[in-house]
């Protein structure tokens, strides 16, 4: 029996380790470009619109369109009809694109010493920078 609270909010994984809501590792930013390596979208690249850090997924320019119907609201001057607009996918199923249009895994090294140094990923493959520092 799993307790009060179930076995899913305990806070404890099947195999023990401790995981906290919304302790994902997330090493995709804004504004990326991102080719989906998973699911009914796959090999689709686009700009990630947003990252939700809590629940692990992003917002894919122009991947995994949804239909959504909307009602005419007249006083709220809302046009009916069918939008399309994109739905979040799972972080995992995207790899990032380098600027040579490779996918890379993210990594991350230290720029600079002293009070100057700084974090900055690099792709793992090609070891290019992937931050636009100005």
């Amino acid at each position: 029996m799993p307790g009060k609270l179930g076995r899913r909010q305990s806070g404890r994984t099947k195999h023990g380790k401790h995981v906290t809501p919304g302790s994902f590792k997330v090493k995709i930013k804004k504004d990326d470009q991102v080719k989906v390596i998973a699911g009914r979208d796959k090999d689709k690249t686009g700009r990630v619109l947003s990252v939700d850090r809590a629940r692990g997924r992003v917002l894919v320019e122009g991947v995994s369109m949804i239909k959504r119907h909307t009602r005419p609201n007249p006083s709220k001057q809302v046009k009916g009809g069918i939008a399309e607009k994109e739905s979040s996918i799972a972080i995992s199923n995207v790899m990032i694109l380098t600027s040579g249009g490779t996918t890379s895994r993210v990594g991350y090294k230290i720029e600079g010493t002293g009070t100057s140094a700084h974090r900055v990923r690099i792709a793992k493959k090609t070891g290019e920078t992937l931050d636009k520092r100005a």
